[in-house]
């Protein structure tokens, strides 16, 4: 694939809150309400924060997100969202028209006081959690019944170090439908080679055409990883 395709793919792809918060995927309830989802600014008492809203309410929140929040549509009426936690990546599931509405004034300071990626008046239908610590290759995992009308769901996560050389980060594969998800060490991503914090692996897509993974880095550039899924074949761009 060019690699103006290749970087028009990667555009398209949602990425974490809030800088990504304009790739997020348009969504509509089955009533057939539409959802907007606003940014909130740098500064202020909602500062970074992402809020998802009712079009016809813009002064109620239904959902809001904390930093490295990635959403992803999940049929009509549904939302999945993931997001890194201390252990691993969280992945939730929540029914559109079921989310309750409360008022900003609710979440003012409540993420300074919570390490909750995610908050809402109304639980998530179903949640999982991927383990950081699962062993590199193809591993069986138990998925929630809500998850599995999903092929596939790239995710991207730190990884546990020992030495500057090891790998930092860890691209998953999940396969919910089969309950399996593959684990992808990114061996070129090491403390040796990156300021790892400030230099991190935001978003993944797949390559409809080569069947290979494409990434975006931050402060890093974008890319496209060899059959392995573990290595660069080749830069897109680079900064």
């Amino acid at each position: 694939m060019a690699s103006e395709k290749r970087l028009s793919l990667l555009q398209e792809t949602p990425g974490p809150s809030p800088w990504y918060w304009k790739t997020f995927p348009k969504l509509r309830g089955h009533s057939g309400q539409r959802f907007m989802w606003t940014y909130h600014g740098n500064e202020g008492e909602l500062a970074y924060l992402v809020t998802l809203g009712l079009e016809q309410e813009p002064s109620t929140a239904r959902l809001a997100l904390n930093t490295f929040c990635t959403p992803f549509a999940m049929g009509e009426d549904r939302l999945g969202i993931w997001c890194p936690e201390p252990g691993g990546i969280r992945i939730l599931c929540f029914e559109l028209d079921k989310l309750a509405g409360f008022s900003f004034a609710e979440i003012v300071g409540w993420f300074k006081q919570s390490n909750d990626k995610v908050y809402s008046a109304t639980e998530p239908v179903a949640e999982f959690e991927v383990s950081s610590r699962l062993e590199d290759g193809m591993q069986k995992i138990d998925v929630p019944e809500e998850f599995r009308g999903i092929d596939e769901l790239l995710l991207v996560g730190s990884r546990p170090t020992k030495t500057r050389d090891d790998a930092a980060a860890n691209i998953y594969v999940l396969y919910p439908q089969a309950g399996l998800v593959e684990v992808l060490p990114q061996r070129w991503f090491t403390a040796n080679h990156y300021e790892i914090g400030r230099q991190w692996i935001a978003r993944v897509a797949r390559d409809p055409a080569s069947h290979r993974l494409l990434g975006e880095g931050v402060r890093i550039g974008s890319f496209e990883l060899a059959s392995d899924g573990s290595q660069i074949t080749d830069w897109i761009e680079k900064l």
